[in-house]
């Protein structure tokens, strides 16, 4: 299979849990390319949001201590940035700060932006994946670069107990 359509199935696999949410700025409707992965996705999963990605990321800790397995969904790794604090500050650190006692699990899917066919420039094509893995300590970190792992990466990610970051690429939606 593609690269799309790995994350099609994996989204499909993972809204089928009856304790998934999926959060962010185009996941009911259509707006970038991640919504498109999320056509199998039940519509009662799918929780639009305005842009607010530090709100975001600290609903989607919140959710998983209630415990929700949310998918937090950044199109852009540049619009992620605005949500270290969440990640890095608290999902990250709590189940030190907590003794083991509080154990978020939230999946993160943030995309590098495509340059082709058209480079979105700066704002919408950084790479933050190395600064990420030196941030966080708790928090696995994942990066998608082939269709062959996507969908067992994702039931890693399920399965972990704790939360992981996956990292996508929006020119391999096309090219893979």
């Amino acid at each position: 299979m593609k690269y799309k359509e790995e994350l099609i199935k994996s989204m499909k696999w993972l809204g089928e849990k009856d304790n998934t949410l999926f959060l962010g700025q185009a996941t009911a409707f259509s707006g970038h390319a991640i919504s498109g992965t999320l056509t199998e996705v039940p519509k009662e999963k799918l929780i639009e949001l305005p842009v607010m990605e530090e709100t975001q990321m600290g609903m989607c800790t919140g959710l998983s201590l209630e415990g929700y397995v949310p998918i937090s969904i950044y199109p852009r790794f540049n619009f992620m940035i605005l949500a270290i604090n969440q990640l890095v500050n608290h999902i990250d650190t709590m189940r030190k700060m907590s003794k083991s006692m509080l154990i978020p699990k939230v999946i993160v899917r943030v995309a590098v932006g495509a340059k082709k066919p058209l480079d979105g420039g700066e704002q919408h094509t950084q790479d933050f994946t190395e600064s990420l893995k030196h941030m966080l300590t708790d928090t696995k970190v994942v990066e998608l670069k082939e269709p062959d792992n996507i969908f067992s990466e994702f039931k890693d990610a399920y399965h972990r107990n704790g939360s992981t970051v996956m990292v996508e690429w929006g020119d391999f939606y096309s090219e893979k």
